[in-house]
């Protein structure tokens, strides 16, 4: 009796462990889905939220994103426009937040491959979003590349995927 209870109690002790591990030292893949996901919420916003509450999400999502970060947005009938910096990407938000009375975005079938280099990675997903009000919705494939500074996974690009012909 004494043995199995010894044998439960050290089966406990390292289900503990390995759980603490992975909890402070998540895999970098975690980190990257965390993040995602974060920026998906962040993005999101209901048709009644506040000005303050907008500009605190959006320096959120600051934190998110590379400074030099690059965004290629399909605009219409196959053209698109590009954001140069983190700034550009943040005011587009803004205005983007202005001229719709509510969004909700959601990334699916996240995923990530981390580079050889152990230091950039690129992550394949699912965007869809809702404009409140709207019957129809959006749903595209989108690539983001991640770039490890300080310690820190940052979005360095942002580009919808090339449909297969």
């Amino acid at each position: 009796m004494k043995l199995a209870t010894r044998f439960a109690l050290l089966a406990a002790v390292i289900a503990a462990g390995i759980w603490a591990w992975n909890y402070c030292f998540p895999a970098p893949q975690k980190i990257m889905e965390r993040n995602l996901l974060k920026l998906a919420r962040l993005a999101s916003f209901p048709p009644n939220e506040g000005n303050f509450k907008k500009l605190a999400d959006i320096e959120r999502i600051r934190a998110l994103l590379a400074e030099n970060i690059h965004v290629v947005l399909d605009v219409s009938n196959g053209r698109s426009q590009a954001l140069d910096n983190r700034e550009e990407l943040l005011q587009a938000a803004l205005a983007a937040r202005a001229a719709v009375k509510g969004l909700k975005v959601d990334f699916s079938e996240i995923n990530i491959i981390v580079n050889a280099d152990r230091q950039s990675a690129v992550a394949t997903l699912t965007l869809q979003a809702k404009i409140a009000g709207e019957a129809d919705s959006l749903a595209t494939a989108v690539k983001f590349t991640f770039n490890k500074t300080n310690d820190e996974w940052l979005v360095t690009r942002i580009e919808p995927m090339k449909a297969l012909r």
